[in-house]
């Protein structure tokens, strides 16, 4: 069992930064794909970023990509994502998930995921 703590949300004006934190525990976190996904009000839940297991590859959902950024620190068994440029309709649960000795994956099919993060941002 992997179990994944999500931190760092929060209200932000638009053209705001946070920084999200994803906190692992239960296993070696090394060997697990990392993910971010989010799910607004009403609204399906979608594919964020990904990363690799050395955290050396990563991949972006179109709407994100340049804004928001996926990493990771093994040795503290951690995933961040990094977001700027805010925008209202980024307003959403954030979600990290980790896949077993996977490379990076932007479907759904993933083994553990998060409780999730409010990020709420204003206009």
């Amino acid at each position: 069992q992997v179990q994944l703590v999500e931190s760092g949300g929060g209200l932000v004006q638009a053209g705001g930064s946070l920084r999200l934190s994803c906190a692992a525990s239960g296993r070696t976190f090394s060997n697990y794909a990392g993910g971010w996904f989010r799910q607004a009000p009403g609204k399906e839940r979608e594919f964020v970023a990904t990363i690799s297991r050395s955290g050396g590859t990563t991949n972006y959902a179109d709407s994100v990509k340049g804004r928001f950024f996926i990493s990771r620190d093994n040795a503290n068994d951690t995933v961040y994502l990094q977001m700027n440029s805010l925008k209202p309709e980024d307003t959403a649960i954030y979600y990290c998930a980790a896949r077993w000795w996977s490379t990076p994956y932007s479907g759904m099919n993933y083994d553990y995921w998060g409780q999730g993060t409010q990020v709420t941002v204003s206009s």
